[in-house]
């Protein structure tokens, strides 16, 4: 298949799917990636054949060999986005679009057979047609989805493998984070970083996650949230959390992030928080902020506020922050109020209660 082609997607309904009653008992209070639907995607790719046999089909296990390619080599790359109910009964999904470019740019860098960004949206589209009753309804609740690609080839060679898979998958999501919005206390991690520059850091591969898990389990023994990485050459500057970017807001009302530069994902709801802070009013700074810097602002109060955000936990507010030699609060451990005015924007746009002036929302149903 090429670029421009249109794959159609064969629809084989699940035989056996969830009762409605199980359904709802499940939707009460799904917690995040622990329940999910009844359907998945799945499109297959062979090397001089392209992308082909595009399903719909039941949730089910996939049958691996032991010598798949992604088993011994981790060529593997994913997605997440969510699709929301808004208040009049329709159904979105969050700039798909530009989950579709970036699962792109990571297969270039992970050498992966591109799939196409029209194919990409329109397997998010059939998956959410056919499991749209397992969208929750309730505030602060979605249907995350999962697309995600792995090298399926038989083969132990150290090479690109000629055959993949592509598949999607959906679970109902509550919180991201337990008890709902509510400050975050983070761990800065003396040790560990979680990527170098020419490294896979602005690639979303599950490699960069599985290198994070080692300082994300330091963090939760120190009694923290999150982990925060610095950078790897010279271990100064912050780079972003385990899963999510950062940003900084001073006195002035100015917001910085660290800049891209290859080792931090590219983060959607970043690109997003940009452009209504840029709105808001505030100044808008991509620049390297130090470890040191953090401290000292946070101490002469320059610093106000400082919050993670991503596609999971959308905007959170950081309260505190934990390092080897001591700890400090932001703010007073409180959420700010651009911190707090930001992620009801996002969230308003996002469930259709603001204009989207952007484009950013797609309608699904």
């Amino acid at each position: 298949m090429s670029g421009g082609d249109k794959l159609d997607f064969e629809i084989r309904p699940n035989p056996a799917p969830v009762s409605a009653a199980d359904r709802a008992a499940l939707l009460a209070n799904p917690g995040f990636g622990r329940v999910f639907t009844d359907h998945m995607v799945t499109v297959r790719y062979a090397e001089g054949k392209g992308w082909y046999d595009a399903r719909v089909e039941a949730r089910a296990p996939i049958p691996m060999d032991p010598a798949a390619a992604v088993l011994h080599y981790a060529q593997e790359i994913f997605e997440g986005l969510k699709a929301y109910r808004t208040g009049d009964g329709s159904v979105t999904m969050f700039r798909p679009e530009a989950n579709a470019a970036r699962f792109v740019a990571s297969a270039q860098r992970l050498a992966m057979p591109e799939l196409p960004p029209e194919t990409f949206v329109e397997s998010l589209r059939k998956l959410v047609e056919i499991d749209r009753e397992w969208i929750p309804e309730h505030e602060d609740a979605s249907l995350y989805l999962r697309p995600f690609m792995f090298a399926s080839e038989v083969f132990l060679g150290v090479r690109p493998a000629n055959e993949y898979l592509y598949c999607v998958i959906a679970s109902p999501a509550g919180a991201y984070f337990a008890g709902g919005v509510k400050p975050v206390t983070v761990w800065v991690s003396p040790d560990y970083t979680r990527a170098a520059p020419g490294g896979t850091g602005a690639a979303k591969c599950g490699g960069n996650y599985a290198a994070s898990l080692a300082a994300q389990a330091e963090a939760i023994e120190a009694g923290c949230d999150q982990v925060v990485f610095l950078d790897a050459v010279e271990r100064r500057y912050v780079d972003e959390l385990g899963g999510m970017n950062v940003f900084f807001v001073y006195d002035d009302g100015t917001l910085v992030t660290p800049p891209l530069g290859g080792t931090i994902l590219p983060g959607i709801t970043r690109d997003a928080v940009l452009t209504l802070a840029a709105e808001a009013g505030h100044e808008v700074r991509e620049q390297p902020v130090s470890f040191a810097d953090w401290q000292a602002d946070a101490a002469s109060g320059r610093l106000r506020e400082v919050f993670a955000c991503g596609t999971a936990a959308v905007v959170t507010p950081i309260g505190g922050v934990k390092f080897p030699d001591g700890e400090f609060l932001i703010g007073g451990g409180e959420p700010g109020r651009a911190t707090m005015a930001l992620r009801q924007r996002l969230v308003d746009i996002q469930r259709g209660r603001a204009e989207d002036r952007h484009g950013w929302v797609t309608q699904v149903l």
